[in-house]
């Protein structure tokens, strides 16, 4: 019965992951398409209410061929960014401020881990969150978990919906490093939203 419960209550307690299929078009993905010169890596956002310390969202940033951000479930868009199905394209330094900014403010602050991996897995990486799929509303971490225990090397990652769990969990992969962003921003972020349309490319 307390399985049963926790699994209802899922939607709740995960009220910061919403849901949308999208499917930019060839041009538009080709033409922001954006190539990082630090090692090919894998970062995890965990995104961590500052009440009750309690997950809210997670996202996975690929640093492969290109560098790319699978936000599944995310409430985060531009229309100056390109999107497949939960997979952002683009990442250039300014986009990731953004989303960093986006989901760090007084109510909640964000995890970063970063491991490095070798090319071959940022190019699995990309491809699987690419033939992943929109995911549902509050499937953010389970799609993740999802994507990476399918990769090399990370294996022993269990499939979770709690993005605490995967912050755990990931923080046990060898090299892996960490940055915590606190931010004062009002809780209401919706202006930051209008305001990146105009100032991303």
């Amino acid at each position: 019965m307390r399985k049963l419960l926790l699994g209802l209550m899922l939607p709740i307690f995960l009220a910061a992951c919403g849901a949308e299929s999208k499917w930019a078009p060839d041009e538009d993905v080709q033409r922001v398409a954006y190539h990082h010169n630090g090692p090919t890596s894998l970062t995890l956002f965990t995104v961590i209410s500052n009440r009750s310390n309690g997950g809210a969202h997670a996202g996975l940033m690929i640093n492969g061929s290109q560098r790319i951000l699978f936000d599944p479930a995310g409430t985060w868009w531009s229309p100056s960014i390109p999107e497949r199905n939960d997979v952002h394209y683009g990442i250039n330094p300014r986009v990731l401020s953004y989303y960093i900014d986006y989901h760090t403010r007084e109510t909640y602050h964000t995890v970063m881990q970063t491991v490095e991996v070798s090319p071959a897995v940022a190019e699995a990486a990309i491809r699987a969150v690419q033939a992943h799929g929109a995911a549902p509303k509050a499937y953010c971490t389970q799609s993740i978990t999802t994507v990476l225990k399918g990769l090399p090397g990370f294996e022993g990652i269990q499939t979770t919906f709690y993005p605490k769990k995967a912050m755990q969990q990931f923080s046990q992969i060898p090299g892996v490093k960490q940055h915590t962003v606190y931010d004062d921003d009002a809780d209401d972020n919706s202006g930051l939203l209008r305001e990146q349309q105009n100032n991303l490319y």
